[in-house]
């Protein structure tokens, strides 16, 4: 069962109430802080003090603070080689960087913590480490591993004879295999932690067990005895004054009571959660008690006290994202509070506010793009701080643009399927908004999908691209077998979904522009070879952009007036650096791409320059003549994973020179200052990334964000031969029409003729500023 508005399993919330693992244990547990130390030492006592006063900040969403003082604690517990010290600051700054979404980060620090305990010998620290690892690959969705570190946990607390940490474990592991779908073992591991807990009479955990319980029978559909044991899990946080974990308790009585239909019961319960987050100051959950709130209004049809709602939990929600955090923080923050988004769209759309749910849409898209982007644009990036669009600001873009804009917004709804409640797809919002300014509001019904095809839409367009012979994601996976009829089948269902409903406003003249604004695993979807029920391609019928919002329309559109190069960069066929096929194994060498090479010369004649290639090829030449290029178009290789665990992924494949891998990552990328009008990728994957609600996090945002106002990137593995033709003609169009996404169609055009499977010529996408 998955609760609809906070984007979470009912067992997802179990996670986030459950044991000290995942709060700050190395430190103080939950709802008590550490006594400080009675010393003469008075270093450590401001290390203690600094320590104490992170939990604190923590406690009330003050994240960049909290940090701050642990890292100041940190380092006055490293001064002082007060290794007991270290260990607790390190392990709160992991816990941290975990709730921020920074894995990589976390499991650096929880290393460092596991090591250090080992070393100084504490196994109670040990075990604590171990746990938070756990919790780290658990959220990386990395169960196993996360089992296996729970394990030796457990292991560790039975060889010490620590009973309560014992239990922690046991809560743990249950919680860990109900995200596997075993829920019988589930069940098991969490009544073994619920009378560990009792037997020692730990009132805080045997709360928390009974919590825990109640939620996983929620999921497998007993609600009468979901309620059952989530009313002893707040009978015992009211007996023990823990106020947190009694607001808890109290929304997941809401939850069950909702899903029960019993909404006047669902909302007592969800209201008496949202007083006890104010009185506490815990504005995360007072976030999400409104949104939870917002969702029984709707689901009772009171749509004016569900907006209103929601609209609070939204604002609630945005004022933990603070301007200070970095932008990888910002995006994960972000991907915890989109379902409001979603939700509040839906109560709009049932009272015919489409405009209002337009501005929504774009609201809840792309956030800390636009703040990054916009702070570059800035003279004083610290104090910008861009506000989402209205509606009268999304139809001048459009104007500005002088193209039709579609946004699409994939909605889902809760189901109930073989007694227990689904989120599934619904509905296909999409919105056209015509270089005049006027709006229109369509829907596409998603339900058929799953109901009568047996798939999804983000399966369907994994499915389309498989049909035409598109390998999966990497460069050393195998090629599938293209099957023409299945495409065709595939091309055209997606344009019945994505096309059909809006045809008709789409304009005629297949010169003038359509910019598509996908959302999801719509951003994976090569427009161009949507087909319709004449099998014509979209191509042959528009001229088609990209890009993640509208309002970084507006921003790249301030970066062309900015472009300052006037030369031409061209990089193809370097000699080929080493990595990793998978993280973590072993390095192989990329195969070496000789139409590349060619392809690379033949653009360097067109644009009066010399392309860079083999040996010389390095990061550093790149990096000495990018600011002067105007053009850079770079024929090599591209890759996905992060290699260097940064949160960004992606990197393009350049020449090792002895002193760097050749890799420049999209992290790199984001640091660099382009002065070019336009960047072209001729590699491959590099379109994708990591699909979040900000968008696709890789190399085609890195090269946006530091200031390209228009950017090439390809959505899969592109083969040698038709990519050196389709780029070749793209140039030789450019140089007739300065219009890139012009230029872009009829290369596509062109090499359709000599190669008609949409894999050689549909990968290529536009995404920011056509002129």
């Amino acid at each position: 069962m998955r609760y609809p508005n906070l984007g979470l399993s009912f067992l997802a919330l179990v996670i986030a109430t459950t044991s000290t693992q995942i709060t700050f244990s190395l430190s103080a547990s939950p709802g008590e802080l550490p006594v400080l130390a009675q010393t003469p030492d008075p270093r450590k006592t401001q290390a203690d003090s600094l320590l104490d006063q992170g939990i604190q900040q923590y406690q009330t969403s003050q994240w960049k603070a909290a940090m701050q003082s642990w890292q100041q604690a940190l380092s006055i517990y490293r001064e002082i080689q007060d290794r007991q010290g270290e260990g607790r600051a390190l392990g709160n700054l992991g816990n941290a960087y975990r709730y921020l979404g920074d894995y990589p980060k976390a499991i650096d620090y929880h290393q460092q913590s596991l090591a250090l305990a080992r070393e100084i010998k504490n196994r109670q620290s040990e075990g604590k480490a171990l746990g938070n690892l756990g919790n780290a690959y658990r959220s990386l969705g990395n169960y196993k591993k996360a089992i296996d570190y729970y394990q030796q946990v457990l292991a560790l607390a039975r060889s010490i004879q620590d009973r309560q940490s014992e239990g922690k474990a046991l809560g743990n592991l249950g919680n860990a295999y109900g995200y596997l779908g075993d829920y019988p073992k589930a069940i098991d591991y969490l009544q073994q932690s619920l009378a560990l807990a009792r037997s020692i009479q730990d009132r805080q955990d045997e709360g928390k067990a009974l919590g825990n319980l109640g939620n996983a029978y929620g999921y497998l559909g007993d609600y009468p005895k979901a309620i059952d044991y989530l009313q002893q899990s707040l009978a015992i946080a009211r007996k023990i004054k823990n106020r947190q974990d009694e607001g808890k308790a109290l929304g997941n009585l809401g939850n069950a009571y909702g899903y029960l239909g019993d909404y006047p019961k669902a909302i007592d319960y969800h209201q008496q959660s949202l007083a006890i987050a104010r009185s506490i100051q815990d504005r995360q959950s007072e976030g999400n008690a409104l949104n939870n709130l917002g969702f029984a209004y709707y689901k009772q049809g009171n749509l004016t006290l569900a907006e209103s709602t929601l609209i609070a939990s939204m604002k609630a929600k945005e004022s933990l994202r603070s301007r200070d955090l970095k932008d990888g923080e910002k995006v994960s923050i972000f991907e915890t509070q989109r379902s409001t988004y979603h939700t509040l769209q839906k109560v709009l759309i049932a009272q015919n506010k489409t405009d209002a749910a337009l501005e929504i849409s774009e609201r809840g898209r792309g956030r800390a793009f636009v703040e990054l982007l916009a702070a570059r644009l800035s003279a004083n990036p610290k104090k910008q701080f861009p506000t989402p669009p209205n509606i009268a600001e999304i139809k001048q873009i459009a104007k500005s643009q002088n193209a039709t804009v579609v946004e699409y917004s994939i909605i889902y709804d809760e189901f109930k399927i073989q007694g227990k409640q689904e989120t599934k797809e619904s509905e296909l919002y999409i919105w056209v908004i015509k270089p005049t300014g006027e709006i229109t509001f369509r829907k596409a019904d998603l339900k058929p999908l799953w109901q009568k095809e047996n798939t999804t839409l983000a399966q369907l367009v994994t499915n389309s691209r498989e049909s035409i012979g598109v390998r999966g994601r990497g460069i050393f996976e195998s090629s599938y077998k293209p099957n023409p009829s299945l495409a065709k089948q595939r091309f055209q269902r997606l344009h019945q979904l994505l096309i059909n409903p809006i045809a008709d406003l789409l304009p005629k003249n297949p010169d003038e522009r359509v910019t598509f604004i996908p959302q999801s695993s719509l951003f994976l979807v090569p427009f161009a070879a949507l087909q319709d029920e004449q099998g014509k391609y979209l191509i042959e019928k528009h001229t088609i952009l990209t890009a993640p919002a509208i309002q970084v329309l507006d921003l790249t559109s301030k970066q062309r007036q900015k472009v300052s190069g006037n030369q031409a960069l061209v990089l193809g066929n370097p000699i080929m650096p080493s990595v990793p096929p998978k993280i973590g194994e072993t390095p192989q060498q990329l195969t070496p791409l000789p139409g590349a090479e060619k392809e690379a010369k033949e653009i360097a004649q067109l644009l009066n320059t010399k392309a860079i290639t083999g040996k010389e090829a390095t990061k550093a030449a790149l990096i000495q003549k990018l600011p002067q290029a105007r053009f850079i178009h770079l024929a090599t290789h591209g890759l996905l994973d992060d290699f260097k665990g940064l949160g960004v992924p992606g990197a393009v494949a350049l020449a090792p020179d002895g002193k760097d891998n050749g890799l420049l990552t999209a992290n790199e990328i984001l640091d660099l200052k382009i002065n070019a009008e336009l960047v072209v990728l001729s590699a491959c994957d590099t379109g994708q990334g990591k699909l979040t609600g900000d968008g696709v996090i890789g190399l085609s945002r890195a090269l946006i964000s530091a200031g390209a106002p228009s950017v090439i990137v390809t959505l899969w593995s592109i083969p040698d031969s038709p990519s050196a033709l389709l780029m070749g003609e793209f140039y030789r169009q450019l140089q007739k029409n300065p219009d890139k996404a012009w230029a872009l169609r009829q290369a596509m055009l062109v090499t359709m003729k000599q190669h008609p499977n949409p894999s050689a010529w549909a990968a290529f996408t536009l995404i920011g500023e056509a002129k």
